[in-house]
């Protein structure tokens, strides 16, 4: 079972106000959810924002994948997910790579001679120019 973090929508219409739900993602947007996170009213000057960020964690913990608008909604309300951390800790790890990367690539060049240039391009436009 599939479980996602989404909005389910409530409200009139042209009113829009919306819960953040815990549900499987097999299931319709405003069907039976499995658990209340919080809400969002987009109508309020500024958005307003609620989120139980003990749940919230909990479920992102349990293997829970909020969609792209919750997980925008999470960091304005500052809970951390798991693929927010993650996507730290790699940045730091390419840029050590990239330091290593030209100084090995410089000794091997300097090691290796210089390869001779193909004239297969020449060869190709003969041949077709005979026939």
């Amino acid at each position: 079972m599939a479980v996602k973090m989404r909005l389910t929508r409530l409200g009139d219409k042209k009113s829009p106000f919306y819960r953040i739900v815990v549900a499987d993602s097999r299931v319709a947007r405003d069907a039976k959810y499995i658990d209340l996170i919080g809400t969002y009213n987009p109508l309020t000057n500024p958005e307003e924002v609620k989120i139980d960020a003990e749940k919230a964690k909990t479920w992102i913990n349990n293997g829970a994948q909020p969609t792209a608008t919750v997980k925008a909604l999470l960091t304005k309300a500052g809970v951390s997910t798991k693929a927010e951390k993650k996507a730290e800790a790699k940045p730091a790890k390419k840029a050590a790579a990239k330091k290593a990367e030209p100084k090995a690539e410089k000794a091997t060049a300097e090691k290796k001679p210089a390869a001779k240039k193909s004239t297969t391009k020449s060869t190709t436009k003969t041949t077709k120019a005979a026939e």
